[in-house]
């Protein structure tokens, strides 16, 4: 996201990503947190803990035994007609994974940051993306962050996103485990009030448990009769909600000068080669590519913010002119084709007019580091390929032994 005047009243603190994204939480003041403490997570919860101590927020915390009570407390809480947060990381967002699909399956708005950690085993604490990967056809949507301060504005920006009515969706607000999380930046806070009437008060369109009037079942038994509906209905949301969530991005920007989108490009009108990778790698990636540009080399990049719903049209679009591209997954999905973003990325350029070559590099499994080297030499296969038209490997691996 490229950097802009801030509105007035807008502080900077010196803050951890999940100490930005508890600042968020604060602003939105939720009706209900219910949460259970994970690492890289834990700050996120326990920074919004003292806030509900302190009083600065009028939020009912329910701390549970477990991720997958932590879940069903929000589905109950959501299902009331109450507005719902929890946050979650890698083996607590498996635990949760009979509700997080119930949550999704019921239309529940509820914003769950996630701190992207390795999935064990072996057990490991440090980044990479297989935890929401790995829930990736769960039915939510997700949001990836390149740094603390899109972890804050996307906090904020997924509220009014899930709740929209013509949405009404659960949404994951990622960002990578320590390498932002625990990262201290100078974070921009907008002013409370802002993000308060941003947000607005939650009015829940459908009927909820507590409605005596107009009595609801949430989560009944749903077989051959209505199941294929009830999926169909959901499919439609996840497609409507491309047309909708630009909308809603466009009224956040306005509101606070930013420049949110569904994908971000950077230097790629251009550009002969590009790589595409989210959250934290692609802010080292524009590094790499201003010192490449001062060499003379035509190289881009696409940093897809929304991996669901996925941007399909955007995405098909802004690589439309370049000869070859490299798509860097921090996630192996074990298919023996490549990682999960280089799978969608591959189906969605097989409509593509011009079909650039396309080939994968999975890095940074269990927070091993990738460094400005790793990614120039991708750079240079890009060109090499660009010039010759072969492509030896389709699927590489960065900084194996």
């Amino acid at each position: 996201m490229a950097k802009t005047a801030s509105i007035p009243g807008t502080k900077t603190l010196p803050l951890m990503g999940d100490q930005a994204v508890a600042e968020a939480m604060r602003q939105i003041d939720p009706d209900v947190v219910a949460a259970y403490p994970i690492t890289p997570q834990t700050e996120i919860v326990m920074t919004f803990a003292q806030f509900a101590a302190d009083g600065k927020v009028d939020t009912e915390m329910i701390p549970v035994e477990s991720e997958h009570s932590a879940m069903s407390a929000c589905v109950g809480s959501a299902a009331a007609g109450a507005r719902t947060m929890t946050a979650t990381s890698a083996n607590g967002l498996a635990l949760m994974w009979e509700i997080v699909y119930i949550a999704a399956s019921t239309r529940l708005p509820i914003v769950m940051p996630v701190v992207n950690r390795a999935l064990s085993g072996p057990i490991n604490i440090h980044c990479d993306h297989s935890d929401t990967m790995g829930a990736r056809n769960s039915g939510w949507l997700q949001v990836y962050s390149e740094n603390a301060q899109e972890a804050y504005e996307n906090t904020i920006l997924g509220m009014r996103i899930a709740e929209h009515k013509d949405i009404l969706l659960p949404i994951m607000v990622c960002q990578d485990g320590f390498i932002t999380s625990h990262a201290v930046e100078g974070v921009e806070i907008f002013p409370d009030e802002a993000v308060k009437k941003f947000v607005g008060e939650y009015k829940p369109v459908m009927p909820t448990l507590l409605n005596v009037d107009k009595p609801v079942t949430y989560g009944p038994l749903d077989l051959q009769d209505f199941y294929f509906e009830h999926k169909r209905q959901q499919s439609e949301a996840i497609k409507n909600s491309l047309a909708i969530i630009p909308e809603v991005i466009d009224e956040f920007n306005k509101t606070f000068n930013r420049k949110h989108d569904l994908v971000e490009e950077y230097k790629l009108d251009d550009a002969d080669v590009a790589i595409l990778v989210l959250s934290s790698t692609a802010g080292t990636t524009k590094v790499v590519v201003d010192e490449l540009r001062e060499k003379g080399l035509k190289v881009g990049l696409l940093k897809p913010c929304f991996f669901r719903p996925f941007p399909k049209d955007r995405i098909v679009s802004a690589l439309s002119k370049v000869k070859a591209i490299a798509v860097l997954d921090r996630a192996e999905a074990f298919s023996g084709c490549g990682g999960p973003l280089y799978e969608e990325v591959k189906s969605v350029m097989y409509d593509a007019k011009v079909r650039p070559h396309l080939i994968n590099y999975i890095f940074g499994l269990g927070g091993r580091d990738i460094f400005k080297e790793d990614i120039a030499n991708v750079y240079k296969d890009l060109l090499d390929i660009a010039k010759t038209g072969k492509v030896k490997d389709q699927l590489n691996f960065i900084g194996v032994r």
